[in-house]
């Protein structure tokens, strides 16, 4: 039997939503098989467009980029915490973690180590207004995370942290706390309802992008047959 595999990334394409003020993306053909025999096209985005990973540099001057990070810091071994039932601009809390944390603190001693992914199943309104609102993380939670030792955090929501639109001033309370102390953000993944049961690997390698402080990836879990 051959090993499974789960898609966890959205589609980049004109519709992509992106972080209000962030780069748009295009994607756009600039030689043609009609025309020249071949396909190619040209691309412009935001590092953080999409499904993709935030390095400690996002935040800190003196942080780890991208591209200077080991591969290992996206190969891990997945607790997905379930928090669909949350409403929107709802915190994640504490006592929502505290029940995986015996799961999370195993998972952690494993070879390749713990990620941590909180499934809101806020992708479902991926490309709407309500994107917006999703429910967010607490530094309180996240601190309780990096304790017992995750290296990754991920979530099917826009960020961690509260996403605000009404111009007022943001709180990157958890984004700070995160890449603060060496640990990766993943953010805007995708059908983490598929990967909540059992023993899942996943996958989150960015581009090689030389100084740069995150990276669209293709976010995929995997697990082979017993």
């Amino acid at each position: 039997m051959s090993t499974t595999y789960v898609d966890l990334s959205h589609t980049l394409d004109e519709d992509v939503q992106i972080y209000p003020g962030d780069p748009a993306f295009s994607c756009c053909p600039v030689l043609t098989v009609e025309k020249d025999g071949l396909n190619v096209h040209s691309i412009s985005m935001g590092s953080h467009t999409g499904t993709h990973v935030d390095a400690p540099y996002h935040f800190f001057a003196s942080g780890a980029q991208i591209d200077a990070m080991p591969l290992s810091a996206f190969i891990g071994n997945a607790v997905v915490v379930e928090v669909s039932n949350k409403k929107a601009k709802e915190m994640i809390t504490c006592e929502d973690i505290s029940p995986y944390s015996e799961s999370i603190r195993r998972k952690a001693a494993q070879e390749h180590g713990v990620f941590v992914l909180l499934h809101t199943g806020w992708s479902r309104h991926w490309r709407s207004d309500l994107y917006f609102e999703h429910p967010f993380l607490t530094r309180d939670a996240a601190q309780h995370l990096i304790d017992l030792g995750v290296k990754l955090i991920g979530v099917d929501t826009l960020s961690p942290d509260e996403t605000r639109v009404d111009g007022s001033t943001p709180d990157f309370g958890v984004h700070e706390l995160v890449l603060g102390a060496g640990a990766v953000l993943a953010e805007n993944l995708t059908n983490l309802g598929a990967i909540r049961t059992g023993d899942w690997c996943v996958n989150l390698i960015p581009l090689k992008l030389k100084g740069c402080d995150g990276s669209p990836v293709r976010a995929f879990a995997y697990r082979a047959p017993n």
